[in-house]
């Protein structure tokens, strides 16, 4: 069950995922994007994989020390809950990062590849974005003009 849970994680994200990279600009996309609620379904299997390791996984976050945190992901449940949890972060960072960019005018051509990075390294993602966002910060009285939605 544990390993179904593990992949559901991934699965659950992916929609989301798919939308913010092959249909930017759609209004379906804009309205997902701008819900903190997609990584809900993700939350539960979270919480599903955490109830059974929650005191070891109290250990390892209230008072951080390598070895217990070892320790917890050692087991199938604590891996599994560190691994939803990385994916729902993920996915709304990866949502943040699409409206950023749309705000900014980014095209999705360059944000595509980089939302990819996102998923399988995001903080590679994220400080790439960043150095990205900081270049295309509007200085001028146009600040906040957003780029116009595709129905």
């Amino acid at each position: 069950m544990t390993g179904f849970l593990f992949e559901l994680s991934f699965w659950l994200a992916a929609p989301v995922w798919l939308l913010l990279i092959f249909m930017p600009g759609r209004r379906i996309t804009e309205r997902v994007a701008a819900s903190p609620l997609t990584v809900v379904p993700v939350l539960l299997v979270y919480l599903a994989m955490a109830a059974p390791v929650f005191p070891e996984l109290w250990s390892a976050v209230s008072s951080p020390d390598i070895d217990v945190f070892r320790d917890l992901t050692a087991r199938a449940n604590g891996a599994g809950a560190v691994w939803a949890q990385v994916i729902a972060w993920d996915l709304l960072l990866g949502q943040w990062m699409y409206r950023e960019a749309r705000r900014l005018g980014i095209h999705p051509w360059v944000m595509g590849p980089l939302l990819v990075l996102t998923i399988l390294l995001s903080p590679i993602g994220l400080l790439v974005f960043l150095v990205l966002r900081a270049a295309r910060q509007p200085r001028h009285a146009t600040a906040g003009r957003e780029v116009p939605l595709r129905s």
